[in-house]
């Protein structure tokens, strides 16, 4: 750990520096919630010493991420993502990491993989990442049934809950209850796994609340954490804190506060964030591995110096860094391509004992190729492969755009030849990514329209693979002939297709346009839209110098429960100094949101600053 800390120090100080005794991550700058405790933690104005160290108490702020842990047989649960209750339009957003396919968003694509919160999508979890964190799989069944590259069989119970309308689960369960059909411990969480797999986080309340309301399960502490998670995702953090109210003593521990800090983390609510972990201290609950990269993940996100403090106090209460945090710092350290302290980091990995897997792989040779480092990326993706790529078929999704980010048509097609017999779902997308990079639409397409043709149901996610291929392109007849083609078929259009038909307008100029898509989307339904769909619009008007329509477009992310975000701030005073007038109160504004500027916003204040009216610039206007 004391390496680590070395490794990190250069965050603090200019240049990279072994010698540094502080705490690991600090200089990496990375941006992303790694794999596997995806939930990040939030960053503090002011730490105040705990026992001679400097990190231990953190004192608010705001922002948020989500992930939590739990502990033996319960329902499956997975942080970090806001929920619509459905599944279908939920931008794939906070799953990820650890899967190959999400570390493939490179340079060209990084905007494009923002999630709400502005993470990247190296930052999360999939849906199966996510429980095996948690620890919510319901049994070993079915963990090793996840585990397993074979085709998972659903549940009846899920299927029923599925084929119900979406508020009626109560009175499904008591039609299944009825009928005396299965509802063991072994089948409820398997339908628990799957709805949470696919986002219906509404359904797997439903279905959870129903299972406390009748008693028909005799809740643990982390049927209980499950539940507070959803809680969370559906109705919000103030409603999942009434509930912790509601939960036995007993079974109100550390693994129920771990969830609670997960989703202040994904909400990127530092404040309360930092008041959980505060209070798990006080409580003397152990401070895991997974609590510490939750703090990692929020202070990549919002102060990356304080990720030196994080790994000096878990060098000091002698807790392991896991894959997870060597990720968290890999990242740091690419996002500022910093790539002598990333590989550094990787060194320190491999030192302790720990292995990179085949995302890490992935998120390394993205930044190389960021870099420019043709032959270090090259080097990394065939060891992505694994000297037979058809007996390591998992990293062909992660290896297509990977390739295509290096402009090689062929060895995308030698990858694609792998699956071409028979492709899985994600292997399309990212085949459909890769020709899109390399700016072959009709290659793109064909994929598409052979994957639309095997039957196999499609959501808005398979869809946007192709709609961002039409955004990029600046194909907006096409992108519209897409989202309807999406409607006829029944697909939902929701969030992620909303963040994509206004990415579609914003690069063909179409501002305006792309404005009055997503103000008539808010009317037209309750979902949230994603924080990238204003921050795009916003940045457009900003660079115009349109004071007006930057303001409006902040007040609605406000509306729509984005506050208290650094980026916001970012855009809005970048519009007045585009427009060189002077922004009054700016900081005023900052401290009620506990907004804290970094150093590259401190010289965007200093510059806007200069347009003040001064007693001598006023004399002479």
């Amino acid at each position: 750990m004391w390496a680590l800390r070395r490794v990190s120090d250069p965050l603090r100080s200019p240049g990279f520096s072994l010698g540094s005794a502080r705490a690991c991550c600090a200089k990496l700058g990375i941006s992303s919630n790694c794999i596997e405790d995806k939930a990040g933690i939030l960053r503090s104005p002011q730490i105040i010493p705990d026992r001679g160290l400097h990190l231990l108490r953190f004192y608010h702020r705001t922002h948020d991420s989500s992930d939590f842990y739990a502990g033996r047989c319960g329902f499956a649960s997975q942080a970090g993502a806001e929920s619509s209750g459905e599944e279908d339009d939920l931008e794939d957003g906070f799953s990820e990491l650890e899967i190959p396919v999400s570390a493939e968003a490179a340079k060209g694509n990084i905007a494009e993989d923002k999630k709400e919160d502005g993470s990247s999508s190296e930052d999360n979890l999939s849906g199966d990442e996510m429980v095996d964190q948690l620890e919510l799989s319901g049994s070993d069944t079915e963990a090793s049934e996840k585990r397993s590259p074979t085709k998972r069989k659903f549940s009846d119970l899920f299927k029923a809950i599925v084929s119900s309308p979406p508020l009626s689960v109560h009175s499904v369960l008591d039609k299944w209850v009825k009928e005396g059909k299965d509802l063991s411990r072994e089948e409820i969480a398997s339908a628990m796994l799957n709805l949470r797999k696919r986002r219906m986080y509404g359904r797997a309340l439903q279905l959870s609340e129903w299972l406390e309301n009748s008693k028909r399960l005799d809740f643990d502490e982390r049927d209980y954490a499950s539940r507070l998670d959803l809680i969370s995702k559906v109705r919000g953090l103030q409603k999942a804190e009434q509930y912790i109210q509601n939960i036995p003593k007993p079974f109100k521990g550390e693994v129920i506060y771990r969830t609670l800090l997960a989703n202040c983390v994904m909400a990127v609510n530092v404040k309360k964030a930092e008041e959980v972990f505060n209070k798990m201290k006080d409580q003397k609950f152990p401070i895991t591995t997974f609590a510490y990269n939750q703090l990692l993940l929020l202070y990549k996100r919002v102060d990356k110096k304080k990720i030196a403090d994080v790994l000096e106090l878990m060098e000091k209460e002698n807790v392991k860094p896991s894959l997870f945090t060597y990720k968290i710092l890999i990242g740091t350290k690419g996002q500022s391509n910093d790539i002598t302290g990333m590989d550094e980091v990787v060194k320190e990995m491999k030192a302790s004992g720990i292995e990179p897997d085949i995302s890490t792989q992935a998120i390394l040779a993205k930044y190389y190729v960021n870099g420019g480092l043709k032959e270090k990326a090259e080097a990394m993706l065939k060891e992505m492969e694994g000297g037979n790529l058809k007996e390591h078929r998992w990293a062909c999704r992660g290896l297509l755009p990977l390739y295509a980010e290096l402009g090689q048509a062929d060895e995308v097609r030698r990858v694609w030849k792998v699956c071409e017999s028979s492709p899985r779902l994600e292997e399309y997308m990212a085949a459909i990514e890769a020709w899109g990079k390399l700016k072959d639409v009709e290659e793109a397409e064909a994929i598409f329209e052979r994957m639309c043709s095997t039957g196999k149901k499609l959501t808005s996610k398979h869809y946007s693979a192709l709609l961002r291929v039409y955004a990029n392109n600046k194909m907006v007849a096409k992108g519209k002939d897409l989202v309807k083609q999406m409607a006829d078929s029944g697909i939902r259009i929701g969030p992620l297709t909303w963040d994509l038909l206004v990415r579609l307008h914003v690069e063909a100029g179409e501002v305006e346009k792309a404005e009055s898509i997503l103000q008539k989307a808010t009317q037209q339904s309750q979902l949230k839209p994603m924080f990238t769909s204003y921050t795009l619009i916003m940045e457009q008007y900003a660079k115009r110098g349109d004071i007006h329509n930057s303001e409006k477009m902040f007040h609605r992310m406000r509306q729509a429960g984005y506050v208290g975000r650094l980026r916001q701030f970012q855009c809005l005073v970048q519009a007045y100094i585009n427009a060189k007038v002077p922004a009054y109160g700016i900081r005023e504004r900052m401290k009620a949101d506990n907004i804290f500027p970094n150093k590259g916003f401190a010289a965007q204040l200093v510059h806007v600053d200069a347009f003040r009216k001064t007693a001598v610039s006023d004399l002479l206007d």
